[in-house]
């Protein structure tokens, strides 16, 4: 299908989808197998070994591009693989200048596994445009955003960031996961790659880990040699999952916002809880900026508890709807405690996140159930 023109939700369940046409199958057919038969020596009718490509998941790379506006999209075994890819196209001495809040395993990978390479990485407080540019140098390739960040919830200036990398002729990486395209467009406001772990909001259900990058023809090509030469791909099946959570994105991240807004506001006037982070309350420092770049606030939210990492620990234990467990994104509701879960490998760093903070992935459940359960591990936690 041609996408042009045609709104977001159409295209989730159009592009790259079209009726297969030996049977008239309305949903992409699952590929299950690892190479095609060849006409002749050296030629092949577009595929020929499922490690270079296979028809479900150029069907989900034709739909993912045309949902973030670019050119094309490579998408991977999971989200750190395609981090891996973009951090492979840098060579010994290229510089990253990279947030001061991104999910842990980015910063381990670059910081533990790409530094042995020769790749420097600077951490910056990307909310500060001053600071970006001062630490802005010839080596520097790429600038390195996440928004709403993983897990304070920043919102960064998409297009400021994206004319000070631009002006020292590096490219802006948007991780674009938190937001989905369906809430934030960051190739409309100037970001060269749009990074995403599809294990979260755009699979949906839980079921599945993958990665994506959308961005331009050229940089794409590059990213699916890297990815050929070393063997980062998603079976078909995987590609299939998130190819149908893709279909219902839109429903699903108005019921994520809709939930996540009402718990924000409800935990804001909590006598247990000391900070909420959330864009879409009028009193977060991000609320203006989200509300000019994104169309909603998201289903994620961050809070602080009375009684330090202890009283944190014990509300992420005792609810019984939001299971405690690592990711985002599914249509059931998750908590997780970020400096001993998700973000363990950037405690002693400039990245450590408070010991009492809370994340919440709120799911699409009944509002009322949700608070109640909430309610409930707060007061339970309450130190007798």
């Amino acid at each position: 299908m041609n996408d042009a023109g045609h709104g977001f939700s159409t295209k989730a369940i159009h592009v790259g989808q079209d009726p297969e046409p030996r049977t008239g199958a309305v949903v992409v057919p699952i590929y299950q197998t690892s190479t095609f038969a060849q006409p002749r020596v050296g030629e092949h009718t577009g595929y020929e070994y499922a490690r270079t490509g296979n028809p479900t998941r150029t069907a989900l790379q034709e739909c993912l591009a045309a949902l973030e506006g670019t050119e094309a999209a490579v998408c991977f075994a999971s989200g750190l693989a395609a981090e891996d890819a973009i951090f492979r196209t840098l060579a010994p001495g290229d510089h990253v200048v990279m947030a001061d809040d991104v999910y842990g395993g980015t910063w381990r990978q670059i910081a533990q596994v790409h530094t042995r390479w020769g790749i420097e990485v600077t951490a910056v407080d990307l909310g500060d445009l001053d600071a970006v540019a001062a630490a802005m140098s010839p080596a520097t390739k790429l600038v390195w955003a996440e928004t709403p960040s993983n897990p304070l919830l920043k919102i960064l200036d998409l297009a400021g960031l994206a004319a000070i990398a631009h002006e020292h002729g590096a490219r802006l990486v948007a991780d674009n996961t938190f937001a989905t395209p369906y809430l934030q467009q960051p190739t409309a406001l100037g970001a060269d790659l749009i990074v995403h772990s599809t294990t979260k909001y755009l699979g949906g259900h839980s079921d599945v880990v993958g990665g994506a990058v959308c961005t331009d023809a050229e940089t794409a090509e590059e990213l699916a040699f890297l990815q050929n030469a070393v063997g980062a791909v998603p079976g078909p099946f995987d590609a299939w999952l998130t190819l149908r959570g893709v279909k219902t994105l839109g429903v699903r991240m108005d019921r994520h916002c809709d939930n996540a807004a009402t718990i924000a506001g409800w935990l804001a006037e909590h006598p247990r809880v000391t900070s909420v982070r959330y864009p879409g309350l009028a009193t977060d420092p991000g609320h203006e900026l989200a509300a000019r770049q994104m169309q909603r606030f998201g289903g994620m939210v961050s809070f602080q508890v009375d009684g330090g990492v202890d009283a944190a620990k014990a509300v992420a234990e005792g609810t019984r709807l939001f299971f405690l467990a690592e990711s985002l994104g599914g249509v059931e509701s998750l908590i997780e405690h970020p400096g001993i879960m998700t973000h363990a490998s950037v405690a002693g760093t400039q990245l450590e996140v408070p010991a009492d903070l809370l994340r919440l992935s709120v799911g699409i459940e009944s509002v009322d159930d949700l608070l109640a359960d909430l309610d409930r591990a707060l007061d339970d936690a309450t130190p007798e």
